[in-house]
């Protein structure tokens, strides 16, 4: 499989959203990341709603609400894909889908199954090598946290069970996404959440991003330093829970270095 770290790269934009992929709400988030690369026109958007792919009818739901979304920002060039599962990564009508594509878009749904998808499929192979080269990459809710270096189980962020972090794909791999984390706080409330987020794996921390917000990293990582600046856009905020130390809360305009 790439190694996502590999020298000699300049890796593309990243954006990691809480909620509202394909609505309005990221209108401005997604117009932010195509001007990274060169504007609507340039940009060639494969959809991979892999997340859904155990959902009857999830597939083609995100497929038709991207394929719309993106052609009312502009977009000409839109690939739905029905990479769903293990067998359809390795596909080679779904990976020609791939190839050339600039712009890669994981919708919400189950994040185990897309980490148990991808992992060493060709397909992850392709998004990866074409990131390296400078293609944006944006999760929404479970693709979000399938670009996380950990990542949790659905049902036990919502219980009161311990939290097992899991590997996931390692996009950014110092960074633990919990998306709809506002409607997560109200349901297990602040301090059951902050306690039970101490034990994530040493060198990384949790980040708690509300819904319709994203956490957008606009430019690659410093060569010298490995972090870079990353955005909070959207109508809510984002939340990071640094080892240590208290939770730092930033608001929509507001930027940090991870």
């Amino acid at each position: 499989m790439s190694d996502i770290t590999s020298p000699n790269t300049t890796p593309g934009a990243v954006a990691l959203v809480g909620s509202g992929e394909y609505t309005d709400a990221m209108n401005k988030t997604d117009l932010q990341l195509l001007e990274t690369l060169g504007g609507p026109a340039a940009a060639r958007v494969v959809l991979l709603p892999i997340a859904s792919g155990l959902e009857t009818n999830g597939p083609s739901h995100w497929n038709g609400m991207g394929q719309r979304h993106f052609t009312a920002l502009g977009v000409g060039d839109i690939c739905p894909s029905l990479i769903i599962d293990a067998a359809s990564a390795a596909d080679p009508a779904q990976l020609d889908l791939l190839r050339g594509a600039n712009f890669f878009y994981f919708s919400g749904g189950n994040p185990q199954h897309v980490i148990a998808s991808l992992r060493g499929s060709p397909a992850w192979d392709l998004i990866l090598s074409a990131y390296q080269r400078g293609a944006v990459m944006a999760g929404c809710s479970a693709g979000a946290m399938a670009m996380s270096g950990y990542t949790i189980t659905a049902r036990l962020s919502f219980t009161n069970d311990a939290i097992s972090f899991v590997p996931s794909l390692g996009v950014v791999p110092q960074v633990i996404v919990f998306p709809h984390f506002d409607r997560m706080m109200g349901r297990l409330g602040k301090l059951a959440l902050q306690t039970r987020l101490l034990t994530a794996p040493q060198g990384s921390y949790p980040v708690g991003i509300d819904e319709d917000t994203a956490l957008v990293r606009l430019a690659p990582p410093d060569t010298t330093i490995g972090k870079a600046t990353w955005r909070v856009i959207g109508r809510q905020s984002v939340t990071i829970f640094w080892p240590g130390t208290s939770p730092q809360t930033l608001s929509t305009g507001e930027e940090v270095e991870l």
